[in-house]
This record gives C-alpha cells, sequence and structure tokens, in this order.
C-alpha cells in the first residue's frame, strides 16, 4: 500500500485503498488530487474545467464512495452523462471502486427496457448515472424521485450542451432539493453553462486542469481520402504495410467495434475489441493481452478507451473520423509516447471532408493527404520482412531436423520449385497481390470558394458590417476575405474560401441542433 501514499493522504479508506491498488492505481491525477479533498472534507460545490482523459470519473465517483451510505431506498446521488455509452462506463468504473462498501449503482439510458429499470429502482439504487432524456422520462413517470439526493453531478456539461440537453438539465435540477452539493465538470465553459452555474451553484469553488499540449511533435499524422465501402479494406492494407504493427482503432459506435474486430478476425489477424457492453472482467482481460502485446490490434469506441495507457502504440487509426478538434487530440495524443515516433491515420468520407477541415483549424493539427499503400508496396514490404526472418532462422544453428527434411524435398523437385511450393503452402494468399480488393479514390474537390446563403436580410437590420461581424462571431476570418456580398430583405448571399466556409458551417451545425441554421450552402457554389 506503500504506493498509494498519495491517496491515503488525501483522506481516502482502507476499503478505497485496497479497491484502488486491485485496479492498478498509483498515484492519483492532478483534478483528482484537487478535487478528492474538497468533496471529502468541504461543505461547497465543485466546477472541474478538464478535458477528457484526466481522471475525472475517479475524482468525483471516490468521494461518493467514502462519503454515501449503501443500503439506502432512496437514490443518494445521481451522475448526468451525455451517452449511454458513458453512462455505462462511468458506473462501471464507479463500481469498480467501491470495494466492499455495500452501494447499489446503476447506469439508466435510453435504448435499454424500460421496464428492467424501473424493477431495479423499486428495489433501490444509492446512485443513478443516466442520460437526460431517460432519466427525464422516469421523473415524469413517477419512477424515479431526487428529492433525497445529496449529490448531483454532470459529466461533460459542454457536451450535453452541444447535444441539446441544457433544457432536459434544468429540468431535472427542477426536481432536486436546493440542500445538494453539486458538481460539474466540462472541458469548455460555453456562456450557456456559465448561466446554468449561476441559476443553481450558489457558493463554488473552480478546479482547472492546464490542457495537455495539443499534438505531439512525435506523431506523423495522415489522412486517407476513401468511400465507406471501401474502409475495412483499406484497413487491412495499412496493417499489412507495417511489419510490427501495434495499433488502437477507433469507431464512432459498438457495433461498429464490434464489426471491425470480427471482421479482422476472421482475416486472420489477433484483435479484440472494447465498447460499453463489455464487462470489467473482460475489460481488463482484453487489455491485459494488448498490453502483453498476445494481439495487436484493439478496435475500440472514445469511451472504452478512456483510462488506457499504452505507451508504444506504433499507429492510431480514426475508422471513424471524431466528432471533435478535443477527441482526436486524445485519441491521437497516444501515439508518440516515450520518445517513439507514432502514425495517425484518419480515413475521410466525401461527407466528412468538412469535419477534418475544422478539426485542422481548431486543432492547429498538420494532418497531410497521402495514398493508401498499393499492392506491390505491401508484398514488398513483406517479402523484405520474410527475407530477414529468414537469415535470422539460418543462423540460429538449430536446423538440424529441417536439414533432414529439407534433403528431402530437394528430391523432388529443383530448390527454386520447393521453396515456391512452400511458400505457397505457407502463406497461401498472404503473397498474393489478387488477395487485395481494388480501391478507388473517391474525389474531393477543395479548391475555389463557396456562396453561402445567409437568412438574415435588410429587415433584420443587417448592413454589410454587421453581416461580416455576424460571420466572425462564429469563425476566424479576415474581413477581406469574405466577398461576394449581397443583402436583399429577408436574406443575404456571401462568399468564402472553400476551408473557411467548411469550418463556418459546421460550426453553424454544431451550435443548432435540431434548429435551422441561419447559415447554409446557398444553391450555386462558384469555383476560382
Amino acid at each position: 500500500m506503500e504506493r498509494l501514499e498519495k491517496f491515503r493522504q488525501l483522506g481516502l479508506s482502507d476499503n478505497t485503498l485496497l479497491a484502488l491498488k486491485k485496479k492498478g492505481f498509483e498515484e492519483p491525477t492532478e483534478i483528482q488530487e484537487k478535487v478528492i479533498p474538497i468533496l471529502l472534507h468541504q461543505d461547497i460545490n465543485v466546477i472541474g474545467q478538464a478535458q477528457t482523459g484526466t481522471g475525472k470519473t475517479a475524482a468525483f465517483g471516490l468521494p461518493l464512495i467514502e462519503k454515501l451510505k449503501g443500503g439506502s431506498k432512496n437514490v443518494q446521488a445521481i451522475i448526468l452523462t451525455p451517452t449511454r455509452e458513458l453512462a455505462i462506463q462511468v458506473a462501471e468504473e464507479i463500481n469498480s471502486l467501491k470495494g466492499r462498501k455495500r452501494l447499489h449503482i446503476v447506469p439508466i439510458y435510453g435504448g435499454q427496457s424500460i421496464s428492467e429499470q424501473i424493477r431495479k429502482l423499486k428495489k433501490g439504487i444509492d446512485i443513478v448515472v443516466g442520460t437526460p432524456g431517460r432519466i427525464l422520462d422516469h421523473l415524469k413517470r413517477g419512477t424515479l424521485k431526487l428529492d433525497s439526493i445529496k449529490y448531483f453531478i454532470l459529466d461533460e456539461a459542454d457536451e450535453m450542451l452541444n447535444m441539446g440537453f441544457i433544457d432536459d438539465i434544468e429540468e431535472i435540477l427542477n426536481h432536486a432539493p436546493v440542500e445538494k452539493k453539486m458538481l460539474l465538470f466540462s472541458a469548455t465553459m460555453p456562456d450557456r453553462i456559465l448561466k446554468l452555474v449561476e441559476k443553481y451553484m450558489g457558493k463554488y469553488e473552480i478546479i482547472r486542469i492546464k490542457k495537455k499540449s495539443q499534438t505531439t511533435d512525435l506523431t506523423h499524422q495522415i489522412y486517407f481520402e476513401v468511400a465507406e465501402r471501401d474502409k475495412f479494406e483499406a484497413l487491412c492494407r495499412i496493417i499489412d504495410f507495417e511489419p510490427e504493427f501495434y495499433g488502437l482503432i477507433f469507431t464512432r459506435t459498438k457495433v461498429e467495434a464490434d464489426r471491425v474486430a470480427n471482421k479482422l478476425v476472421d482475416r486472420g489477424y489477433d484483435a479484440e475489441c472494447l465498447h460499453g457492453d463489455i464487462s470489467q472482467f473482460q475489460r481488463e482481460r482484453i487489455i491485459r493481452k494488448f498490453k502483453k502485446r498476445h494481439i495487436n490490434i484493439l478496435v475500440a469506441t472514445d469511451v472504452a478507451a478512456r483510462g488506457l495507457d499504452i505507451s508504444d502504440l506504433t499507429h492510431v487509426i480514426n475508422y471513424s473520423i471524431p466528432q471533435n478538434p478535443e477527441t482526436y487530440i486524445h485519441r491521437i495524443g497516444r501515439t508518440g509516447r516515450a520518445g517513439k515516433e507514432g502514425t495517425a491515420i484518419t480515413f475521410v468520407t466525401p461527407g466528412e471532408y468538412r469535419n477534418l477541415i475544422f478539426i485542422k483549424k481548431i486543432a492547429k493539427a498538420d494532418i497531410k493527404k497521402e495514398k493508401l499503400p498499393g499492392a506491390d508496396k505491401i508484398l514488398e514490404n513483406k517479402i523484405t520482412k520474410l527475407k530477414a526472418d529468414i537469415e535470422d532462422t539460418i543462423g540460429d544453428n538449430h536446423l538440424e531436423h529441417y536439414l533432414k527434411i529439407a534433403e528431402e524435398m530437394l528430391e523432388i523437385s529443383s530448390p527454386e520449385k520447393v521453396i515456391a511450393a512452400l511458400l505457397k503452402i505457407a502463406y497461401r494468399e498472404d503473397l498474393d497481390p489478387e488477395s487485395y480488393k481494388p480501391i478507388t479514390e473517391p474525389s474531393i474537390d477543395t479548391k475555389g470558394t463557396t456562396r453561402l446563403f445567409i437568412a438574415r436580410g435588410k429587415e433584420h437590420g443587417y448592413d454589410v458590417h454587421k453581416l461580416i461581424e455576424l460571420i466572425q462571431q462564429h469563425i476566424n476570418i479576415e474581413s477581406r476575405k469574405i466577398r461576394g456580398i449581397k443583402i436583399f430583405d429577408n436574406f443575404s448571399f456571401v462568399t468564402l474560401p472553400f476551408e473557411d466556409a467548411e469550418v463556418l458551417l459546421h460550426t453553424i451545425k454544431k451550435n443548432k441542433k435540431g434548429k435551422r441554421p441561419i447559415i447554409d450552402k446557398a444553391k450555386e457554389k462558384t469555383r476560382s
């Protein structure tokens, strides 16, 4: 327990320290070191501003385990998360840290049987981890009551804002008692979140964790333009091209993670997958196998990959393009560690190019386009590796048994034909160029300018200056680049450079989910 001394100094019990030891924890992260003592010893609300992957779940989960008494018929704490995957992950994480403490922690989310959830709620739950929509549904049905809760936690509040849950959160807060401890965790603090804080949090302390460097110099960042139907073939080419491939492949959903991992296994690759439906026991087993390189490919969703500490990956592959720049940075930060160079690869379909441009601009990432390796280059690499393996084996001086067999083989035919036959038997399609299906690179036009329609005009009080100001509220662009401005009574047109237009449209779409955007592509498009 000596390794856990810093955790002990934060005020955690022996039961919790033992659970941390079993989980392999050694030292608290910065946010854990700052938040845990406050939640344990001070009567004050907390705002934690920190990126994903900083150890937030344990920062609020460990104090909950220490402070709550098990066996209550009433819900004592509620944790709201933006996605069901995160709800599952948070519930599993807290369950794995509770040790012998008799606490009942259950995830409640959409897509799961509501009758089963009602049955669990009736039995008694101490900590509910849920998505806003399903929590609100239970509150309206009267199957969940929050009038006895002591802790109200918002995890990834900015992401919930982006997903349009902020009104639901306010309604849920109105079902909770005024006398409660409130915790809010968010990577960014937009105005709407600050208004929520002012309205509901009263006296609070802000804990800010400095952002990690955006992207690492040791990470080679590239992207391939591929059609959706060709993604899996492209993935196989990349794995085959790198003789010592050891990588993490990110998908957006658990269904896709399962599908990609199963197809890889069917092709003969050593792969497993991690997602929200994987139990903690299975998760730990898979991670052990990956760390020991018993498997060299791990397919995962972002939520499931949290907390993974793998220091020598050769590749991170964005099979599905990340939803935002922060996720991109967090994913690729797993390569280029321990002084080793790594490669971050992103697959981009024509419909996703706007996301790529947005990520490049916001993350200030130098992501360069490259062409997928052809079958001839892949086979050249494989043959070079095979030659090196043969040379190493010849030098090991333990070939007596095989030399006798070789002499018998050489009686069958010429040495060249015997070796060729052995290669065909041993490698079958692995050295056959016909085993690689053709991949056609889709056309993505990234030149010229884009004409935009803006649902604001003279009757809304807009002139040239105000229109430029509107655009500059959403993206960083010099006014001289905004051209072809035409203002009519109820709408206007402007022309922007292609990449700036794509970032603007992505930003507008992200901030206006469920509502008609005020800026969209015009029917006409000009190209320079």
